[in-house]
């Protein structure tokens, strides 16, 4: 005879075993087949009437399982020394949940009833539901150090990297971590500040070489002056938020709303649903929700949170690490859309025609449960043919809908044509040590474009209901090109055998027809970068000047408040606007936009440029055993003292010195973009295809320095001695450049 479960171990399977909830999951997992499958189906039907279990198409889930970031209580050690700790937030009426924690080497000693905010990692084990590592102990926020460690006779001091920190720190004996002289390490206080003598700290990470992969980002990050400690006030506030209620809220708790992330994820600021909408007077049309974290629930005007916040500007994210906006008690917990955990929520609901034209929408403050925490490729492969355990469940019912609706805006944004450049963005895999594994290029999915696609309009819905309601806010602004940047694009066009009309207002469209003539082409990627390199950077205004990479008139951000701090203004300004309470946009902020929008378009370029100093370092390290190594490549830039190459494989840019080009002068035309030999009349220009070979690589810099051994299969001819310079091959040189140039356009365009 089969056995059948209690429900106490069917919602301990369930708490474990979060992604095989089905019932025929659960089945499997207690063996039960034929007649008794009936005993089964009641017991799940009496835990969902008790309110242990909700039903979900057809699955089931715990409603209240601890989100992934929790504040626990450490208790008393047991006898075998390890340490539990019970989740504060637990509110459901079943059994409690037990959680171990789990320390590092690097971890602080905790005590019985010690609050830590951790991350927790389901289980299934005997003694215990969870496994806990610790973020940090609630009320204790110790200033944290990087610097180099000197080696002393009772322990030793280290010397900060930061420029703006000039007092050394002392460190005791048994404090080093086993630190060797010269290793970059990172340090917290120990203790309260001294009036007298060196202040003290205590290592809490050994960083190795300061050249080493591993040491790469935190140097960018004090090098271009990114806050990453928050101040103990900020703490303080983020520790006090209690979750959002339903007061005051739409509840949007049974739509089964999807975060769908990049697989490393670790919070999930939006989620969405669409479906077939039933309106008789939109045929073929759809409805689609977006519901993005309610962070201004959390960060109110004029709080140390808020002021933290702006003066963050935004996350900033390398490879190893993120730098975020927020502390982890908001980002990574009470603002992050987890799976099955209710949270306060924007939403926006908007209508589509069949050819994916917005025909309405509106925006509510609600509370949301995430059906699913869901990952790129997962979803793809689940529309695909190839669903799995978590994705298997949804696909018809959730996941078709949302690439139902996503066809809809392709037809919209085939008709809008917004620019459409294409360069694969590089992704850096780091192994546990920090080296560099490999460097690839990332898949482009449908599943990416998507979310894209989606985000966007809610961004446009933000903007035009802001305006609607004469609503002060911060657009996202994006000119079009300076004239004397599109008259270079279209001399790099012209040389390439292609044509970008003159006499005409600028539109995207036109750059897409010149994309679109190089695609398939040896010059697509010359045509590509150059497109890019003549586009303005785009910035926040609280003067509207319309998008004009996304050819939209009427742009805002709005689905990223977690990482964006002009996010959070834009909901504030919803809030206001709607009369949804108290923490909407205050009278000083919009007072304050225009400066308010400077300092964050300020903020944005220095992440920007940290994480490309960062990708460029890592890089440069990952190639620097490769030194002698021949390469593939592309020329990617001019300068009077040599040309840029943008590798093929890594997509690395090294500078091939112009001393190292032969005895031959050179001269640069800027306005061409071009080298040319005085003797050999060899161009060097952008776009030429070339060989080349790696003959430095500095970590410490980035800087990677080549050797030019062809261009276009043709190897390099050699000039004459300096000794042999004149003055009047400078303008014979000049001459032959231009004959050359012409010649080769005229060559392209009857090839053509």
């Amino acid at each position: 005879m089969t056995r059948i479960p209690t429900k106490q171990e069917v919602l301990d399977w369930i708490s474990a075993n979060p992604t095989l909830t089905s019932k025929r999951d659960i089945a499997k997992a207690f063996g039960i087949k034929g007649a008794a499958r009936i005993d089964l189906k009641r017991i799940l039907k009496e835990l969902e009437a008790e309110g242990h279990l909700e039903r979900r198409k057809r699955s089931y889930s715990d409603p209240d399982r601890l989100p992934p970031v929790s504040v626990l209580q450490v208790k008393a050690p047991n006898s075998d020394g390890d340490l539990f700790a019970r989740p504060l937030e637990w509110h459901g009426e079943g059994v409690e949940p037990i959680v171990l924690i789990i320390p590092r080497a690097s971890d602080p000693a905790l005590g019985e009833g010690d609050r830590i905010l951790a991350r927790l990692t389901v289980v299934h084990e005997e003694d215990h539901n969870y496994e806990a590592r610790l973020i940090r102990r609630i009320g204790s926020n110790p200033k944290r150090i990087v610097g180099i460690f000197r080696k002393g006779a009772e322990g030793g001091r280290i010397v900060p990297i930061d420029k703006a920190g000039q007092t050394e720190w002392q460190v005791a004996d048994g404090a080093v971590l086993g630190a060797k002289d010269g290793e970059l390490v990172e340090a917290e206080q120990a203790g309260p500040k001294n009036r007298m003598g060196l202040p003290r700290a205590r290592i809490v990470e050994r960083l190795g070489d300061p050249s080493a992969p591993k040491a790469v980002s935190l140097i960018a990050i004090h090098q271009h002056g990114i806050p990453d400690d928050f101040p103990d006030k900020v703490i303080d506030e983020a520790d006090r938020a209690k979750p959002a209620g339903l007061k005051g809220r739409e509840d949007l708790r049974d739509m089964p709303l999807l975060t769908i992330d990049p697989s490393d994820a670790r919070d999930h600021d939006d989620a969405c649903y669409a479906h077939a909408d039933e309106d008789p007077k939109n045929p073929g049309g759809h409805v689609i929700w977006v519901a993005i974290a309610d962070v201004a629930a959390y960060v109110t005007p004029g709080t140390a949170l808020d002021r933290e916040a702006r003066k963050r500007g935004n996350s900033s994210y390398f490879p190893d690490r993120v730098v975020p906006m927020l502390p982890d008690r908001l980002s990574g917990d009470l603002c992050s859309l987890h799976e099955g955990v209710p949270r306060a929520c924007v939403a926006v609901r908007m209508q589509i025609d069949a050819d994916g034209n917005k025909i309405g929408h509106r925006f509510v403050r609600g509370l949301m449960r995430s059906a699913a925490s869901l990952h790129y490729a997962e979803v793809q492969d689940a529309v695909d043919g190839n669903p799995n355990d978590r994705t298997g469940p949804l696909l018809e019912t959730v996941l078709k809908p949302l690439y139902a609706a996503y066809a809809a805006l392709k037809t919209a944004r085939a008709a809008r044509q917004p620019l459409d450049l294409d360069l694969p963005e590089r992704k850096i895999v780091l192994s546990e040590t920090g080296e560099v594994e490999s460097v690839a290029f990332r898949d482009r999915l449908d599943a990416h474009k998507l979310i894209e696609e989606f985000m966007i309009l809610a961004n446009v819905a933000a903007a035009e209901t802001l305006i609607a309601k004469r609503r002060p806010l911060l657009f996202r602004v994006h000119e079009e090109p300076a004239p004397e940047k599109l008259e270079s694009l279209r001399e790099t066009a012209q040389a390439a055998g292609l044509n970008l009309a003159k006499g005409q207002v600028l539109q995207t469209r036109h750059l897409n027809a010149l994309l679109n003539a190089a695609a398939g082409t040896e010059d697509a990627e010359l045509i590509n970068l150059s497109t890019l390199r003549s586009m303005a950077q785009a910035y926040y205004s609280p003067e509207n000047f319309g998008h004009f990479g996304l050819a939209l008139r009427n742009y805002a951000h709005f689905t990223s408040p977690i990482r964006r701090y002009a996010d959070l203004i834009v909901h504030r300004a919803l809030i206001t606007a709607h009369n949804w309470g108290e923490d909407g946009l205050s009278v000083e902020e919009i007072d304050r936009l225009e400066e308010t929008a400077t300092h964050i378009s300020d903020t944005e370029r220095r992440s920007m440029m940290a994480e490309r100093d960062t990708t460029d370092r890592y890089l440069a390290a990952y190639l620097s055993e490769r030194v002698g190594n021949e390469f593939a490549g592309r020329i990617s830039g001019i300068a009077r003292f040599g040309a840029f190459v943008k590798m093929d494989e890594t997509g690395a840019d090294g500078l091939v010195p112009v001393r190292s080009l032969g005895r031959e002068f050179f001269h640069f035309d800027a306005e061409a973009g071009t080298l040319m030999g005085s003797d050999t009349g060899l161009t060097i220009a952008i776009g030429q295809r070339v060989t080349v070979r790696l003959t430095e690589a500095t970590p410490v810099t980035g800087g990677l320095e080549l050797e030019l051994l062809s261009i276009e299969d043709q190897a390099l001819p050699r000039g004459r001695s300096p000794a042999g310079r004149s003055t009047r091959r400078k303008t014979a040189s000049h001459k032959r450049k231009k004959d050359k140039i012409k010649r080769k356009v005229e060559r392209k365009r009857r090839q053509r």
